[in-house]
C-alpha cells in the first residue's frame, strides 16, 4: 500500500490501515520532513456546525476520536471546545443558518443554538453589534492543534511498522491496464498493490498521472497575526461574520484574522503572503472589533497556504473512477485537519472491508460529480 501524502490526512490513513493489521503501508511525500504542506500552515479551527448531514457526521465522528487521541496516539490533539460564533448581517443571513441548523439537529449536533444580540455579545463582547441580526454558537466547536494531531498519527502509524519517506515526490504511475503497477519515484518505482491520492492541493496533478481528472482546485488562503498580547482572551469563540467570511481566533496570544481573498488566476499553487490584501483585513476587523483598531500586526508572523478546493466543498472518499486501485481522499476544502481523523477511519473500512461501516459516506463518492449529484448546503457553512 502505498499513500501519497503525508499531511495529517495521509498520515491518519496509514495509522488506520496499520491499525487494521495492513503491515506494509509506504507514505511518501515531496517536503523535506512532516509539516511542510497545508497541514502545518492551518489555523486549527474545529466545528461541526456545517450545511450538509455529511459534513456534520464527519465533524462528530472526529470529535469523537479527538476525544481519545490521548489514550489512543500518546499526544494531546489540543482540542478546546471554545465554540464557534456565526454572525448574521441581515434576516436573509440569519434564515439560512438556522436552516443549515435543522441539518445539525437532524445529524446529532443538539448543542448548536441561536444567539440574539444579548447571548452573542455574551460569548465575544469584543464584536461591535451594530447592525446585526443575530448569530448561531455551538459550544462543543472550538480548536485543536494541528501539527501534534499530525506527530500523533505519524509516530503511531510507524509503531505499527508503516514508512515514511519525505523529498519523495510521486513523478507518475507505471499502468498495467487498468490498474497502477508501480509508482515512479525520484528514488525509483516502487510497486504497489493499491495507492491512495492523499496529495492535498497537488491531488490533481497526482491523480492525472493515472489517466484520472478530479475536479480539485487549489485556493490560497491568507492569515494576518497580531503581535502578542492580551488583546482578546485565548478562550474567545471562533468569530465569524457570514456576510463576507471575514473571522478571527487567539491562538497563543496572538489574534489571527482571516478574510477570504480572490482565487489567484496567474498561478494558483502560489501560497506566498500578498501585503495588498492587508489593509481590506485590517478595516473589517477594527470596524467589527474595535478594540483591534490600535493592535499591531506582526508582519513577520502572517502567512498563506492551500485549500484543496472540490466543486461543492466536500471531500473525495473512495475508489478513483476508471482506476481499480486507486483511492482518493481528496478535496476537503478547508475542513481537512478537523475531518482528518473520520476520513482515515472511513478510508481504511473502505480499502479493507469494501465500504464504509461507522458511517454512510456515499454522499462522498468521487462519481458524484459525473453522475450530476453534487451536495447541497447553504454557501455560509
Amino acid at each position: 500500500m502505498v499513500v501519497i501524502g503525508a499531511g495529517v490526512i495521509g498520515a491518519s490513513i496509514a495509522y488506520h490501515l496499520a491499525a487494521r493489521g495492513c503491515s506494509r503501508v509506504l507514505v511518501l511525500d515531496c517536503g523535506e520532513q512532516p509539516g511542510q504542506g497545508s497541514t502545518g500552515r492551518a489555523t486549527g479551527g474545529f466545528r461541526a456546525q456545517f450545511g450538509s448531514a455529511i459534513n456534520v457526521r464527519l465533524s462528530l465522528l472526529s470529535r469523537e476520536k479527538l476525544r481519545r487521541v490521548q489514550d489512543e496516539l500518546g499526544v494531546d490533539s489540543g482540542y478546546r471546545p471554545c465554540g464557534y460564533l456565526f454572525l448574521a448581517r441581515d434576516a436573509d443571513q440569519l434564515a439560512a443558518l438556522l436552516a443549515a441548523q435543522h441539518v445539525q439537529h437532524a445529524a446529532g449536533l443538539y448543542e448548536a443554538r441561536q444567539v440574539d444580540a444579548g447571548a452573542f455579545q455574551q460569548l465575544n463582547p469584543a464584536v461591535n453589534s451594530e447592525g446585526l441580526a443575530g448569530g448561531v454558537f455551538c459550544p462543543t466547536d472550538g480548536f485543536i492543534r494541528p501539527l501534534d494531531l499530525l506527530r500523533g498519527y505519524i509516530d503511531g502509524a510507524k509503531r505499527l511498522g508503516v514508512q515514511f519517506s519525505y523529498a519523495q515526490p510521486c513523478e507518475g504511475f507505471r499502468m498495467d491496464g487498468d490498474r497502477i503497477a508501480a509508482v515512479q519515484t525520484p528514488a525509483g518505482q516502487i510497486a504497489a498493490a493499491w495507492v491512495v491520492n492523499a496529495a492535498g492541493a497537488w491531488a490533481a496533478q497526482v491523480a492525472r498521472h493515472a489517466g484520472v481528472r478530479i475536479p480539485i482546485t487549489p485556493l490560497r488562503r491568507q492569515v494576518a497575526a497580531t503581535h502578542p498580547g492580551d488583546w482578546l482572551p485565548e478562550e474567545m469563540p471562533m468569530t465569524i461574520f457570514v456576510e463576507d467570511g471575514f473571522h478571527l481566533r487567539v491562538r497563543d496570544g496572538r489574534v489571527l484574522l482571516l478574510w477570504p481573498d480572490q482565487p489567484r488566476e496567474d498561478d494558483p499553487f502560489d501560497a506566498s503572503f500578498d501585503d495588498a490584501w492587508l489593509a481590506p483585513v485590517l478595516s473589517r476587523a477594527h470596524e467589527r472589533i474595535p478594540c483591534l483598531a490600535d493592535v499591531p500586526i506582526d508582519r513577520a508572523r502572517c502567512w498563506a497556504g492551500l485549500y484543496e478546493m472540490s466543486p461543492d466543498k466536500h471531500a473525495l472518499l473512495g475508489l478513483a473512477p476508471g482506476v481499480e486501485n486507486l483511492y482518493l481522499a481528496n478535496g476537503s476544502s478547508g475542513h481537512g485537519v478537523m475531518h482528518a481523523p473520520a476520513l482515515g477511519q472511513l478510508l481504511a473500512e473502505m480499502i479493507l472491508d469494501g465500504r464504509a461501516t461507522t458511517l454512510d459516506a456515499h454522499a462522498l463518492r468521487p462519481s458524484r460529480f459525473a453522475e450530476g449529484q453534487p451536495n447541497e448546503g447553504t454557501a455560509l457553512l
